[in-house]
């Protein structure tokens, strides 16, 4: 992270020094000259408010936010969050080096410490179709840079095993760098996993159960505690901060932008605390841990450190009065103070409109059938046995059991959709669409009848990205015209557009407590079980293409 530096500020300020290094709460009075602090002083005096250091984001793809980084830090600032370690494959899998490069450029506009890292895989699979490619060329280029901290999670764990070229290659850039490289591992154990931290990955956020956590931390790997809008896992691994205190951080994954409202770092720091864990535990995970391992350029409340910090009324509900980036205010109750910039739009969109015969299905004589099944805050799936609904010839949904069409569309030339079935979307009738779909966004889909998926899909074309409900022929859509990630507006027009798309899946049946987060998941192949790409079915555990029969 490079960007201009602030103007010279100099300023004093007091209270309760939450100092995390002597693991002690003791009146100070803090002296920020040069956007540094450069002196501390011990009072006498208590203080009714205190300092903590700013809030680190130890893993969040940006783009999961529908915003660009200039609007994502007007956001998280409010929540005390100070910086982001953030992997942008999103973009790479649309734009190649290009998109990477224009996240970098956009988060250096506003004071907000983003540290984007070289994603080693993108595409993420040769199983599906992408817009760019990293190769090993364009990681040697980004690596090098001094504001790309780490090698960004290598989902590529059987490259790894297998010894890929390409992978170990990325890999030894990263060491030869110095730059710690993240781990993608879901399930990984036993002789794999020791071969896969034994290569250099230092990471996992893919960890979903305490059992695997400790086996991949006594390997020596740090694990993220992730809780986004679709994958939650701090309860299950919260309990590692009594006994592994230094190998756990918070992460988000994946937020979508009605969720950064709400809370970020800070909700996981106050619902860890309420549950009488102890602060200083729970703050090494929000702040010194992701500093340390990432060597970040945050500060952390000694003298000679960046002044970045908040200040906040009490510690029983952290309620955050101010917070500090380089010594400047950027949010005061409640509120950004961080400029709004006006995003540059980019992208790489050349899908042609579709007909509802694109995704009709001819009926081959068996009536078994796989289908994906879907569950409500996760991003793993699951595989189900059904009974094929026959009309006219044709292979139906069957709203009566929940077992509805999913297809995707390649929105980057023209292909026939891959069309399969998914339980557990609950519509009753229309369809939704989204440009969102990890990792290489191509265009997906859910829907009762083939006209629904035609026009859900044909309302994302036509805004060249974006989210849309279509149901009795009326289309309402929420456009991403930014890489067909990511929208120009604010963060809080997103996302009271986002929230009524789905409240309007809900209307149309869906149970899903976020339906377009868990559609966006349908099409990662490198999670388990069952995922679909715009080149057919996919089983993520044998990493293999298999029959829709």
């Amino acid at each position: 992270m490079i960007r201009k530096k602030s103007a010279n500020i100099s300023f004093e300020i007091a209270g309760n020094l939450v100092d995390i290094h002597k693991e002690a709460v003791y009146p100070a009075r803090l002296t920020i000259e040069d956007n540094k602090i450069t002196d501390i002083k011990k009072q006498k005096r208590v203080s009714k408010k205190f300092i903590f250091p700013g809030f680190v984001d130890a893993h969040i793809h940006i783009e999961s936010s529908m915003i660009p980084p200039c609007e994502f830090a007007r956001l998280a600032v409010v929540h005390g969050t100070v910086a982001a370690v953030s992997d942008p494959h999103e973009i790479a899998n649309v734009l190649g080096i290009k998109g990477v490069e224009y996240m970098i450029s956009n988060g250096q506009k506003v004071p907000f410490k983003f540290y984007f890292g070289a994603s080693p895989c993108v595409p993420a699979t040769p199983f599906e179709t992408a817009g760019g490619t990293l190769g090993v060329k364009e990681i040697k280029s980004l690596i090098e840079r001094p504001e790309v901290k780490n090698l960004s999670e290598m989902m590529n764990y059987p490259g790894v095993l297998s010894g890929d070229s390409d992978v170990l290659e990325k890999i030894k850039l990263a060491k030869s760098n110095k730059k710690p490289i993240d781990g993608h591992a879901p399930g990984l154990a036993g002789k794999a996993l020791k071969k896969y931290i034994k290569a250099g990955i230092s990471t996992d956020h893919e960890t979903v159960g305490i059992k695997e956590a400790v086996e991949k931390i006594r390997l020596g790997m740090k694990i993220i505690i992730r809780e986004g809008s679709a994958a939650k896992n701090f309860n299950a691994l919260i309990p590692l901060l009594n006994k592994y205190p230094d190998m756990c951080m918070f992460g988000s994954d994946d937020k979508h932008p009605g969720d950064l409202i709400k809370g970020h770092i800070n909700e996981l720091v106050k619902l860890a605390v309420s549950r009488e864990y102890d602060l200083f535990k729970v703050l090494r995970c929000a702040t010194l841990n992701p500093v340390n391992h990432y060597r970040l350029n945050v500060g952390l409340l000694r003298m000679g450190d960046w002044a970045d910090f908040q200040i906040i009324d009490n510690l029983a509900d952290f309620k955050i009065r101010a917070v500090f980036i380089d010594g400047q205010k950027v949010a005061a109750s409640g509120r950004p103070l961080i400029k709004r910039i006006k995003p540059e739009i980019i992208n790489n969109f050349s899908a042609q409109k579709v007909t509802d015969s694109d995704f009709s299905l001819p009926w081959a004589g068996n009536k078994r059938l796989k289908a994906i099944v879907a569950y409500d805050g996760q991003i793993v799936t699951g595989k189900f046995d059904a009974t094929a609904k026959i009309k006219n010839g044709y292979l139906n949904s069957d709203t009566s059991r929940d077992i509805l069409k999913i297809a995707v569309v390649n929105r980057y030339k023209k292909e026939k959709p891959a069309v399969s079935f998914i339980k557990n979307f609950g519509l009753k009738k229309g369809a939704l669409a989204s440009s969102v779909a990890h990792d290489s966004h191509n265009i997906i889909s859910v829907g009762v009848t083939d006209k629904d998926l035609k026009d859900a899909v044909n309302g994302v074309i036509k805004s060249k990205g974006g989210l849309a409900v279509a149901v009795g022929g009326r289309v309402s859509v929420l456009p991403l015209p930014i890489a067909g990630l990511m929208s120009d507006k604010i963060g809080e027009h997103v996302a009271l557009r986002l929230h009524k798309l789905d409240l309007l899946a809900k209307k149309l049946g869906s149970g899903l407590t976020s339906p377009f987060m868990t559609l966006s998941f349908m099409a990662l192949l490198v999670i388990p079980a069952l995922k679909l790409s715009d080149k057919g079915l996919f089983d993520s555990r044998k990493f293999q293409f298999v029959s829709q029969i």
